[in-house]
């Protein structure tokens, strides 16, 4: 990892720690401001301690979009989860041959950024 691009993802962290020291919930009560930052801090460090020995620069790169979509996200919304996204079913296109891998294919890419990881962890 380049220095510069480890400065970043240790700002990253800082940063989303600070969020979670400051974090309130939309709903203001405190039960679901506490498990909102509990939820921030395992999130981060699950996610940080999977990729900490990525060493492709271009990995890293999508890492660090990939965090700094999700800080974004949910500082805009003021949810801490990743936003649900929306995909036709698969019951379209039989369980085997070329269309359904066509589909399978158009699902991955269309999967949006802050959610690249999610499933992998979760």
């Amino acid at each position: 990892m380049t220095p510069v691009a480890r400065q970043e993802v240790l700002g990253l962290y800082r940063r989303i720690f600070r969020i979670a020291k400051k974090w309130q919930s939309a709903s203001g009560q405190m039960e679901n401001t506490i498990k909102e930052k509990q939820y921030i801090i395992n999130e981060a460090k699950t996610l940080f301690q999977k990729n900490k020995d990525l060493t492709d620069p271009e990995l890293i790169k999508q890492c660090i979009e990939e965090c700094k979509a999700r800080v974004e996200i949910g500082l805009h919304y003021h949810i801490p989860y990743p936003r649900p996204i929306h995909l036709p079913p698969l019951g379209l296109a039989p369980q085997r041959g070329r269309a359904f891998r066509n589909q399978e294919k158009l699902r991955k890419l269309s999967k949006p950024a802050y959610l690249r990881s999610y499933d992998e962890v979760s």
